[in-house]
């Protein structure tokens, strides 16, 4: 899988390669998927944001093809958190004609260890990375190489035995979703594990994934984006990050709800578009933000978070997911009197209190790679379905 013998053919990696990228940026060293738009990204300041938009959950590089053999030259990112284990390296997963055909993990690239004690971050730069897949079958056919959900990959060259040329869009509808880490995928084990890429192969739509880790926060320019992406679906999932960070109190947050999603509808103002309230995360049920990692979990080499704040100080405004909860559905209900194609999901109709029971969050905060496949077929079912929200016999539904 990472020999570095070369194929005969070299074609530069362009954005007509790709899918699920808002945006392509050209490095010094190739060519960088971002999630979102450059205007988006002028306007953000947050550190956390820029790594996860840039983080490619979701985006595949796709062609047609009669090759054998493809080589992919890719300038990975590995984080490390100081005191904790290493994490895994990211995956690549390789479909050829939609059908799984291998999985590979690039070495080498660049290193960021970031200290969660003193927020301090140090990257070291390495060298690119090859990854090759042999044997394929030798007709033409569609291949498909799902990038790392959760490592920033800079895609330098790809070499193949024989032409590649753009495929064709398909006619599969394209749904365009919005949420935290746990959208982007973080505790999944390979990109089309995550829970929306599941969601989508099972609903037989067209994935295009603005989960943000540590970043749903009803930004306005993450709005825009949404606004100004074609898309025939459109879901936000939007609540724990708001506890996480301890951003805004709830008089903030129902009007910035309400703007969010105003601005979507600027673009899209008949497209049917989900509201999800965030999944069961007993943490944060009650107790506000800001969360915080253990530091007695990390002295043990274990990466776990914390709630720190007091149950008391929601009667001042703090949010809770449970508040969260209660004022999405005040929204969205109120919304969907004078929006017939607006609904809303109870997270935890997706991820609730017998699922945390048999299946619990690992940290305290993201859920592992089993409960990502339970989430995203319950969702492809709620959803995507013949009675879902996004199916055919949706008509007189608005709320679970």
């Amino acid at each position: 899988m990472t020999s570095r013998a070369a194929a005969p053919l070299t074609t530069p990696v362009t954005a007509d390669l790709l899918r699920g990228a808002l945006d392509t940026e050209a490095t010094g060293r190739g060519l960088l998927p971002h999630r979102l738009p450059a205007r988006a990204r002028a306007q953000n300041t947050d550190g956390q944001l820029a790594m996860a938009e840039s983080q490619p959950s979701g985006v595949r590089l796709v062609f047609r093809s009669a090759a054998t053999v493809v080589e992919l030259d890719t300038v990975p990112v590995k984080r490390d958190y100081a005191g904790a284990p290493p994490r895994p390296d990211g995956v690549y997963e390789l479909f050829v004609d939609a059908r799984p055909a291998g999985r590979a993990s690039a070495e080498g690239g660049d290193t960021l260890t970031l200290d969660p004690a003193t927020g301090r971050a140090e990257r070291r730069t390495g060298p690119p990375a090859t990854l090759r897949f042999t044997g394929l079958p030798g007709r033409t056919k569609e291949v498909e190489i799902w990038l790392p959900h959760d490592e920033t990959t800079e895609l330098v060259a790809l070499r193949t035995d024989a032409p590649v040329h753009p495929a064709p869009a398909g006619d599969r509808r394209v749904w365009a979703h919005h949420g935290s880490s746990i959208s982007q995928g973080s505790g999944a084990a390979h990109p089309t594990g995550t829970w929306p890429a599941l969601a989508a192969s099972l609903g037989g739509v067209e994935l295009v994934n603005m989960g943000l880790g540590g970043s749903a926060l009803l930004d306005p320019f993450t709005a825009r984006a949404l606004r100004d992406t074609p898309a025939d679906l459109i879901s936000v999932k939007v609540g724990i990050n708001l506890v996480n960070t301890d951003l805004m109190r709830l008089r903030a947050f129902g009007p910035a709800v309400h703007g969010f999603l105003d601005t979507i509808r600027e673009g899209h103002p008949d497209t049917p578009l989900l509201v999800v309230s965030p999944l069961l995360c007993p943490i944060h049920e009650d107790t506000p933000g800001p969360t915080a990692f253990d530091t007695a979990a990390l002295s043990e080499g274990r990466l776990r978070f914390r709630a720190t704040g007091d149950p008391a100080e929601r009667a001042a405004g703090k949010l809770t997911l449970r508040v969260i909860r209660e004022e999405l559905a005040r929204i969205a209900g109120q919304r969907a009197a004078g929006d017939p194609h607006l609904y809303h999901l109870d997270g935890r109709a997706l991820y609730g209190e017998a699922d945390a029971a048999e299946l619990p969050l690992p940290d305290a905060l993201h859920p592992d790679a089993a409960t990502h496949r339970r989430i995203g077929e319950r969702f492809a079912r709620l959803v995507f379905g013949p009675d879902g929200f996004f199916g055919e016999g949706n008509a007189q539904r608005r709320q679970v």
